[in-house]
C-alpha cells in the first residue's frame, strides 16, 4: 500500500511492464485475462438469449390466443347446422 486507504490487493499492473514476471506467469495472467472476458461475454449473450426466448414466447402466445377468441367468434358452422336441421325437417 503506497497511499492510504488503497489496499494491495487492488493494484492493477501491466504484464508487460512489471519486471520480475517470468514469461509463464505473463502467459498465466493472459489465459486468466481471456476466461474472464469469455465468462462476462457468455453472461452478456444469456441474459440477451432469455429476452428473446421471453418476446418470442410472448409472440406465438398472442397469436395463437388472437386465433382461438377470433375463432369463437365465427358462427358460420352454427348457420349451416341451422340450415342442415331446417332441410332434415322440411324432407
Amino acid at each position: 500500500p503506497g497511499e492510504p486507504g488503497e489496499a494491495a490487493f487492488a493494484r492493477r499492473i501491466d504484464p508487460t511492464r512489471e519486471p520480475g514476471l517470468s514469461p509463464e506467469q505473463r502467459r498465466l495472467m493472459a489465459q486468466v485475462e481471456l476466461a474472464q472476458r469469455q465468462r462476462a461475454l457468455q453472461r452478456r449473450l444469456r441474459s440477451r438469449n432469455v429476452l428473446l426466448a421471453l418476446g418470442i414466447g410472448a409472440v406465438t402466445f398472442g397469436i395463437y390466443g388472437y386465433t382461438f377468441y377470433s375463432v369463437s367468434q365465427e358462427r358460420f358452422l352454427d348457420d349451416l347446422e341451422q340450415e342442415a336441421e331446417a332441410a332434415r325437417a322440411r324432407a
